[in-house]
């Protein structure tokens, strides 16, 4: 049996089918959900998803959102979502680079806290792409 999965994100659906199971970074820790799970509404953490199917695995990193399940489908609904293989490790680096030269600037808070955001963006997906590299 499978349960049925869509990531979304303002800007995109990043994956909809069914899959054999998920496992979720949640603000209670990381939840698994197989098959006829009992309804769930939980909020994401940033972190990474991670999805099995049919002996395959496939990760996602997530920078927060929401997760439903009912009815034996999951909606997750992310801020910001992206598939490990799409991830560009030099775009990420460079991502790193331009945030922590702008969080040593003297600049605003608001200017520091969008800085600081990027900042954890770019390390979670370069923590993510480097496992993938490692992964066979």
């Amino acid at each position: 049996m499978k349960i049925n999965l869509e990531i979304l994100t303002p800007d995109k659906i990043l994956i909809r089918e069914e899959i054999d199971e998920i496992t979720v970074p949640t603000t209670s820790g990381y939840i698994t959900v197989l098959p006829e799970h009992v309804p769930l509404l939980t909020q994401v953490q940033s972190g990474e998803i991670t999805i099995r199917n049919n002996g395959s695995v496939e990760n996602f990193a997530i920078t927060g959102g929401f997760m439903e399940v009912l009815e034996n489908k999951i909606t997750i609904l992310g801020d910001y979502a992206v598939r490990s293989k799409d991830i560009e490790i030099a775009k990420a680096e460079e991502a790193k680079r331009r945030a922590e030269r702008l969080m040593n600037e003297k600049v605003s808070r608001e200017d520091f806290a969008i800085a600081e955001a990027e900042l954890r963006r770019s390390l979670l997906e370069l923590k993510v792409a480097r496992k993938r590299k490692l992964t066979p």
